[in-house]
């Protein structure tokens, strides 16, 4: 029997989020400390690039599959400069409605992710039940 990769999936974009929620987290926390920069985490799809997923295509009409590696590492990088605030004059770039923006994403994402293995597993148990 093959082994059912959205569970894999779900687990990479979930140890993902805890990573981006940190960095968020110690955004906010640093968001007076003189000549901090803000700093993000490398996009998810980066992470697939990496992952050991490879996705069948079983209709000519879906999208064509990525083969992925199994690295999953998650770079945490400077954040890209926010135009709407710069550099403020302690040389913090940090911008809180931006960090805050980012939390609620993370929360959304983070919840779909929750209810859709949720979904999957409902799913599973009534087709053994069956």
């Amino acid at each position: 029997m093959q082994p059912i990769q959205l569970f894999d999936l779900a687990s990479r974009q979930a140890e993902w989020l805890t990573v981006r929620q940190q960095v968020v987290a110690s955004n906010i926390a640093n968001a007076n400390t003189p000549k901090f920069h803000a700093k993000d985490v490398t996009p998810f799809d980066a992470v697939l690039d990496n992952a050991d997923i490879t996705m069948a295509r079983t209709n000519p009409a879906h999208l064509s599959g990525n083969d992925f590696s199994d690295s999953g590492d998650i770079d945490v990088k400077d954040a890209a400069l926010d135009q709407e605030i710069g550099i403020q004059e302690s040389g913090n770039t940090v911008g809180l409605a931006e960090e805050l923006s980012k939390s609620g994403d993370i929360k959304r994402q983070y919840d779909l992710n929750t209810s859709l293995v949720s979904s999957f597993n409902r799913m599973m148990l009534m087709t053994v039940r069956k």
